[in-house]
């Protein structure tokens, strides 16, 4: 059984086609890289999330989960150096006036240099050297860099002026920041503790682009995790270790994931030490899905300043006052789909190459549905839908009586459903069904009656702890 190469292209087409991901507003034209999730992107996003809080809220001892507002006080982004310092590096082509990320160009076209770390100075002069060239037209002459501001702006109330001004927040890490003090206050709890969230935040990207990579709209799962200073390297390693564990139940292949610690160069001036996990992606190459950075205190004691509110903590054990320092690891929801449908895609040969199937090998948890039942028969709907009826009480099912038997289970294969129910003419006297697995394609006659604890199994036998 031969497997096909895969490309980014190919595998986009086929969350589109299928019904994962749609083009946003597409019935007005679209809008330039806006993406709405489909029902089984949906299905696939939820159970992403159920699976991130189980392992890092439910499992941690440390941890609980908040909700912040997307939109804050500007005061916040004030505070953090956000409205100042927030921007993008942007120049235009002067001949066909097509925008582009500096930074971006560079890396792409020039791959000895290292980007990372460059002020503005020197990747201006390596884009104004000649060698750059605009992907749009080919020329080579643009316009000199200039910072753009990446937080979306928006206005509260009836007036549109500098006293309503809001912004639509860039990252989710500053509403876990923010309600630290009363997290601790409400919960009780001693350091250190975990404070987690899964939610939108939203970039005014220059240059959004492959798919769902880069968007104007994200979402984020986060944590901001706070303990005593000078245990730094402990918690450090701690979630490197908790986020390796996290990406192995997702089920990616090894050899496409990678950690990758940040040269000094590349830290942000607060931060002692930061991870990034990468996947290759088709055609595309790596790309970061998380990162883990040790922030020490900064966030706090920048809110503290600003806001003129205590943020210490009172260490009950020493009687000590101190700010926290953190670890934040840092999630792109999004991307995490994107390389988990990139990965599981395959296109096989069958039967000497005389036929084909689309599988998405999707571990059982995170399919966008379980289990699919089938009817052999139109005349066998009506006893069939009941074991559907059942199953879906416990597990995301789906009801499947369109088409062959052999069409219906590619249509579930290319959809990632770990398994097929076969509901047939012989069910109505033995009362047992034909299972079907994905993976192997192998079938097996169970019982309706234990169908619910056969499923559960499965799915158990499968998952990585």
């Amino acid at each position: 059984m031969a497997n096909k190469e895969k490309t980014f292209e190919e595998v986009t087409n086929h969350l589109v086609t299928s019904g994962f991901v749609y083009p946003g507003s597409e019935i007005y034209g679209g809008l330039s890289n806006s993406w709405d999730y489909g029902p089984l992107g949906v299905l696939l996003k939820n159970h992403l999330k159920d699976l991130w809080l189980r392992h890092f809220v439910r499992d941690i001892e440390y941890n609980v989960q908040i909700d912040p507002a997307i939109i804050m006080n500007p005061k916040v982004w004030e505070a953090t150096g956000h409205v100042s310092n927030f921007h993008d590096p942007l120049v235009d082509c002067k001949y066909c006036h097509a925008r582009f990320r500096a930074d971006d160009l560079v890396k792409a076209q020039m791959k000895d240099v290292d980007v990372d770390g460059l002020t503005t100075d020197q990747l201006n002069e390596l884009v104004q050297s000649g060698k750059i060239v605009c992907p749009t037209c080919g020329k080579n002459t643009f316009t000199p860099i200039r910072q753009f501001q990446m937080m979306f702006k928006t206005f509260i109330g009836v007036t549109e002026d500098h006293t309503s001004t809001v912004y639509l927040r860039p990252e989710t890490a500053q509403g876990i920041f923010v309600n630290f003090k009363n997290v601790m206050r409400t919960t009780r709890r001693k350091l250190p503790i975990g404070i987690c969230d899964i939610g939108k935040a939203f970039r005014n990207e220059i240059t959004p682009g492959n798919f769902t990579f880069r968007t104007r709209e994200f979402e984020q799962m986060e944590i901001e995790f706070f303990f005593k200073p000078g245990e730094d390297e402990k918690w450090f390693s701690f979630y490197k270790d908790n986020c390796k564990a996290f990406v192995e139940k997702l089920g990616l292949q090894d050899d496409k994931v990678r950690f990758r610690d940040h040269e000094k160069a590349e830290l942000a001036f607060y931060s002692t030490a930061t991870t990034d996990i990468e996947y290759s992606f088709p055609t595309l190459g790596w790309g970061e899905l998380m990162g883990i950075a040790c922030r020490g205190d900064y966030d706090l004691s920048k809110h503290q300043a600003a806001s003129g509110q205590d943020l210490s903590y009172l260490d009950p054990d020493t009687n000590t006052r101190y700010i926290p320092h953190v670890i934040e690891p840092s999630f792109g929801l999004d991307r995490l789909m994107l390389a988990l449908c990139c990965d599981s895609y395959e296109v096989q040969d069958l039967d000497e190459g005389k036929d084909s199937r689309i599988v998405m090998h999707l571990a059982p948890e995170l399919a966008p549905y379980t289990v699919a039942v089938m009817p052999l028969s139109n005349k066998l709907i009506e006893p069939s839908k009941q074991i559907f009826t059942d199953l879906h009480r416990d597990f995301d099912a789906i009801f499947d009586t369109t088409g062959s038997i052999g069409k219906r289970y590619r249509r579930e294969d290319a959809i990632g459903t770990p398994l097929c129910v076969t509901y047939d003419f012989t069910s109505i006297d033995d009362h047992m069904v034909t299972v079907r697995e994905r993976d192997s394609m192998k079938q097996e006659r169970v019982p309706i009656s234990g169908l619910s604890e056969y499923i559960s199994n499965f799915i158990k036998k499968s998952r990585v702890n």
